[in-house]
C-alpha cells in the first residue's frame, strides 16, 4: 500500500511545468487570489505590519500544534473563545518580520490596547472577538478553486487519475486546518516579506498588485487560449502600451488604502520605474517589473509549487485510506 501511495506522489517539478505550460490560467487564478488576500489582510487593521504580526503570532500556535502531532479542524479551532499563543518578544518578532524594534512594540503595544492581544501573566492570548479578521473563510475557498483547476490541468497531463472538486478541497482543508493553515503561512509570510524587501513596505507592492491583477484581467479578455510563460510575457508585456492602466482613485478603492498614500507610494514606483503613467494619469506595469519582479514571481511560484504538492499528496494519502 505505501509503495503505492509513494508512486502516485505529485512532484513539485510536475507542478512548476503545470505553472509554466499553462501560465495565463495559474498567474491570473494566484495574482487574483493573492490582491483578495492582501486587500483582506490590510482592512483588518489598516496596516500590513500589524497583520503580519497577527499572523506570525498564530502560526507559532501552529507550530506548536504540529511539534506535538495535534490536529485540529476548522470549526474547532475557532469554536474557542479565544487562542493561547506561543509567548514571543519584541526582538523576536523584528527580526522574523523584518520591522525596526521600536516600529514592532508601537504596533505590538496597538494591538493589546485594541484587544486582539492580551496578556495574563505569562500566558498570551488573541480574542475571538478578532476572529472575523483572522478566520480564513473566504481564503479556503479561493484556495480551493485554485487547486480543482490544477488538479484538471494535471488530470489532462495524466499526473493524477482523478480530479478533486472545490467542493472536496474545501472539506479536506477544513478537517485538517491546523496543518494546512500551517503550511499556508509558511507560504505567504515568506511572500509577503520578500517584497517587502524590494519595496521597503508592503504598501507598494500591494498597490503593484492591484496594477498587476488589473492588467491581467485586460489580458484575459483579449485571449482565452493557453499559453506558456514564454509567449505569455512576449505576447504582452513587450506591449503594456495596449492595455488600459488604473487611475489612484480606482487603486484606492480595490486596495482600501487611503487616496492620499497611494498617490505617494505611487509617485515612489514610478520613480524607480516600476509603473508608468500615461497623460490620463492611468498607471500600467513599468520597464523595471519585467526585470526584477519577474524573478521574484518565478521563485514565488517555485514556492507555491511546493506548498500546493504538499497539499495534494495530503489529499491523496488520506484518499487512498478511506
Amino acid at each position: 500500500m505505501m509503495d503505492q501511495i509513494i508512486s502516485k506522489q505529485i512532484r513539485k517539478e510536475n507542478l512548476i511545468k503545470i505553472f509554466e505550460k499553462y501560465y495565463n490560467v495559474v498567474s491570473q487564478l494566484w495574482s487574483n487570489h493573492q490582491l483578495e488576500w492582501i486587500n483582506a489582510n490590510y482592512d483588518a487593521y489598516k496596516n500590513h505590519d500589524k497583520y503580519l504580526i497577527v499572523l506570525h503570532l498564530i502560526k507559532k500556535t501552529y507550530d506548536f500544534y504540529s511539534k506535538n502531532l495535534i490536529k485540529e479542524t476548522f470549526t474547532e479551532f475557532f469554536k474557542k473563545d479565544f487562542i493561547q499563543i506561543e509567548p514571543f518578544s519584541v526582538m523576536e518578532v523584528s527580526k522574523a518580520l523584518n520591522i525596526p524594534k521600536e516600529s514592532a512594540r508601537r504596533k505590538i503595544i496597538e494591538l493589546e490596547k485594541s484587544g486582539t492581544i492580551k496578556r495574563t501573566g505569562k500566558k498570551v492570548f488573541i480574542y475571538k472577538i478578532n476572529f472575523f479578521f483572522i478566520k480564513p473563510e473566504k481564503s479556503i475557498n479561493r484556495i480551493s478553486r485554485f487547486f480543482s483547476v490544477l488538479s484538471t490541468l494535471m488530470f489532462n497531463e495524466k499526473i493524477i487519475q482523478s480530479e478533486f472538486t472545490t467542493n472536496e478541497i474545501t472539506t479536506f482543508i477544513e478537517k485538517n486546518f491546523s496543518h494546512t493553515w500551517k503550511l499556508y503561512y509558511e507560504l505567504q509570510i515568506p511572500i509577503m516579506l520578500e517584497w517587502k524587501k524590494v519595496f521597503k513596505d508592503v504598501e507598494s507592492f500591494h498597490i503593484l498588485t492591484a496594477c498587476f491583477v488589473n492588467e491581467q484581467f485586460n489580458i484575459k479578455k483579449s485571449n482565452n487560449f493557453q499559453m506558456n510563460k514564454k509567449e505569455y510575457i512576449n505576447k504582452y508585456y513587450a506591449n503594456l502600451s495596449k492595455i488600459n492602466g488604473m487611475n489612484a482613485m480606482s487603486i484606492s478603492d480595490i486596495s482600501g488604502i487611503p487616496r492620499a498614500t497611494v498617490t505617494r507610494k505611487l509617485n515612489i514606483l514610478l520613480t524607480k520605474k516600476y509603473l508608468k503613467v500615461n497623460d490620463k494619469k492611468h498607471y500600467t506595469l513599468g520597464p523595471k517589473h519585467q526585470k526584477k519582479l519577474i524573478e521574484i514571481q518565478r521563485i514565488n511560484l517555485i514556492n507555491l509549487a511546493d506548498f500546493t504538492s504538499q497539499i495534494f499528496n495530503l489529499m491523496l494519502i488520506e484518499s487512498e485510506n478511506i
